[in-house]
């Protein structure tokens, strides 16, 4: 699992606050810590920035560079700050991001192509489509052959289904499940994939969210996700990736999350046979898939009922 380490976000207040007084020092450890804790990318979300995007990619890059050699995920709709990131850039990037709606699907593809960056397209054009069926389709049909049409080789194609919320959207999560595994299976040869992880528990309380995040990328991975723009700094996160990716069975926990994970890959379900429910780690594990799967109606006290 490829791991773009997601701290450095505009939405931060302390980043926020780093930008703002170019504060290299503050960016540059929060770039180092991200990459010792096993981020494989940085993604640089500026936001749209519309006076200072140059500037602002073109500075947070160079600094990011002083410290951490990997590469960088360019993120913003300010097309000229992609194209400052880009001439700074030592090496190839990511540019985040592309969708179908025309000037940005014109436009980023091409930049791209024309700077050998890596592309991520968001699948959705003004809106996002309810289904994974008529993301996939919009995939196909649109953005894939925008990426070919340019040039751009399908290992650098990254695809986004776009995650959303399970607070007042859980019927979407496994729309996101499904496109990814859609697209894995209908595209020839299919592009890689990728979500922004931490979206699923966007307005849930603090301490759901790693739960929710590491328990949602387990199903992604079954169904063959390649990239997650994710926290580093998530212990209990990258430990479950760990679980997956070598296969580690020796504990209960491993077991059912393994379960789970071949559960989505055979596009069967798990079952509540398979939970020790006298363990509470995996009684939570249980509840979360309920709620990712809409199962079960999402609520704020779910871990506690």
């Amino acid at each position: 699992m490829f791991i773009i380490g997601e701290n450095i976000h505009i939405i931060s207040p302390q980043v926020r606050q780093a930008i703002e007084g170019r504060d290299a020092a503050f960016i540059q450890n929060l770039a180092r810590r991200q990459v010792e804790s096993g981020a494989q990318a940085l993604d640089l979300n500026i936001g749209p920035q519309r006076r200072q995007g140059p500037e602002v990619m073109k500075w947070l890059v160079e600094a990011i560079q002083e410290v951490a050699d990997v590469p960088l995920s360019l993120d913003t709709t300010n097309r000229a700050a992609m194209e400052a990131g880009l001439k700074a850039a030592r090496r190839q990037c990511i540019l985040n991001s592309a969708s179908a709606e025309e000037e940005r699907l014109r436009e980023v593809p091409a930049l791209a192509a024309r700077y050998g960056a890596k592309l991520i397209v968001l699948a959705m054009g003004k809106n996002i489509p309810a289904t994974a069926e008529e993301r996939v389709t919009l995939a196909l049909e649109t953005l894939i052959p925008r990426a070919m049409e340019v040039g751009i080789p399908m290992e650098d194609l990254y695809l986004d289904p776009l995650v959303l919320t399970v607070n007042g959207m859980q019927e979407q999560a496994m729309q996101a499940v499904e496109a990814v595994r859609f697209l894995k299976i209908t595209a020839d040869p299919p592009p890689q994939t990728v979500v922004g992880l931490s979206n699923v528990s966007n307005g849930v309380p603090r301490e759901g969210r790693s739960l929710i995040n590491r328990t949602f990328l387990v199903m992604l991975m079954g169904a063959g996700l390649d990239a997650a723009i994710a926290d580093p700094f998530d212990r209990e996160l990258r430990q479950y990736v760990r679980i997956v990716e070598e296969q580690d069975d020796s504990t209960p926990v491993g077991r059912l999350l393994l379960a789970l994970h071949d559960s989505v890959a055979t596009m069967g379900e798990l079952t509540p046979d398979q939970v020790d429910m006298g363990d509470p780690e995996q009684v939570v594990i249980w509840k979360t898939v309920q709620i990712l799967t809409n199962e079960v109606i999402y609520a704020e006290s779910y871990l506690r009922v």
